[in-house]
């Protein structure tokens, strides 16, 4: 499981790639690089990195289902996700 702190840092992140989103669209058509320098570091989309809903880990991300393959083999085994069966063959 992921630290607080990191999965509050990864939503700030995301709150400020939201809000700056329109502006730095303007920017980058007007070819205004230097004012694309001055907004801050976190409200670009390339800092934002995919983590697991329920644990926050960021590694074995599923973009599917949006959980680790961890927590997604939990479920599946307990039938929680619709429509998933665990292989037997």
């Amino acid at each position: 499981m992921a630290k607080e702190g990191v999965k509050a840092r990864e939503v700030k992140r995301a709150r400020l790639v939201a809000k700056y989103a329109d502006k730095r669209a303007a920017l980058k058509a007007a070819g205004d690089f230097e004012g694309l320098d001055k907004l801050p570091k976190n409200s670009s989309p390339v800092r934002l990195h995919n983590r697991c809903k329920l644990t926050g880990r960021p590694r074995g991300y599923m973009r599917q289902f949006g959980i680790s393959r961890v927590t997604f083999r939990d479920m599946a085994l307990a039938g929680k996700i619709p429509g998933v069966r665990k292989a037997s063959w």
